[in-house]
């Protein structure tokens, strides 16, 4: 029966946790230990309250979540908070959080997984660098738009929302999961001429039509499903005796 302590020392290992950096606020790898031992994994995207609750009647004994508990440094434990900590001690539940470390990951993250859904395993580079290491990944492909977005609702299990400020044939594709929709400008003038991401402001579709980029939203969640998943499938593939679960919350966003 695998150690708690032994399986986030391998997590931290391989998603180097203490090497790469966060938004201010975000807490990376465990968040909440439990009485040592660990049979069962729920991988989630987000550590709310019904994904705890479904967790604790699963048997779960950790959960991994790309969106933890704590994003503004200490808080008083009250209201939802208090709910999910204690329900989460009640059960022996564990929670350990990757968010950037796991997007960025060339072979776990985020990012990868979604370029190879897509049908481009392997041929992601660095793309969109952030304070020493790269927030995505970039393709140079030969594809119509269309074909584009039918892969990429494919991929997440939904219909993708499209800016079409660019070329109906795609011949540089960036990629961010999560919510980098924001960016678009910067990441124009990388030379893209399309920008896969999960969401962004309502001004980035008029900015794309200006900036001649196409802009494909895929959702937050929808984008972010894979890491979580990869993780708890590479415990179970370093440690024996590992049962593994996906509990799917989608948010629509």
């Amino acid at each position: 029966m695998p150690a708690l302590t032994d399986l986030v020392r391998a997590a931290n290992e391989w998603l180097q946790i203490d090497a790469i950096p966060d938004y201010p606020g975000a807490l990376n790898g465990l968040q909440l230990e439990n009485s040592g031992e660990v049979t069962k994994i729920a991988a989630a995207v987000d550590a709310c309250l019904p994904v705890i609750v479904e967790a604790c009647a699963s048997g779960a004994n950790l959960l991994v979540v790309h969106h933890g508990l704590f994003w503004q440094g200490a808080q008083r434990i009250e209201g939802a908070l208090y709910r999910k900590l204690k329900l989460a001690m009640d059960h022996d539940l564990a929670i350990y959080s990757a968010h950037l470390p796991l997007d960025r990951h060339p072979d776990l993250g985020n990012n990868a997984l979604l370029v190879a859904a897509l049908g481009f395993e392997g041929e992601g580079r660095p793309f969109a660098p952030w304070k020493g290491f790269d927030l995505g990944q970039r393709v140079s492909c030969d594809l119509d738009r269309d074909e584009l977005l039918a892969r990429v609702a494919a991929a997440t299990g939904g219909a993708p929302k499209l800016a079409p400020g660019g070329p109906s044939r795609v011949r540089e594709l960036g990629v961010i999961t999560g919510g980098a929709g924001s960016q678009v400008g910067e990441l124009a003038a990388t030379g893209i001429d399309t920008f896969l991401t999960g969401e962004g402001p309502h001004w980035s579709y008029t900015a794309a039509e200006e900036l001649g980029i196409n802009l494909i939203y895929a959702g937050h969640y929808a984008t972010e499903t894979f890491g979580v998943k990869a993780l708890a499938q590479r415990w179970a593939a370093e440690f024996a005796g590992l049962e593994v679960s996906f509990i799917d919350h989608p948010t629509g966003l």
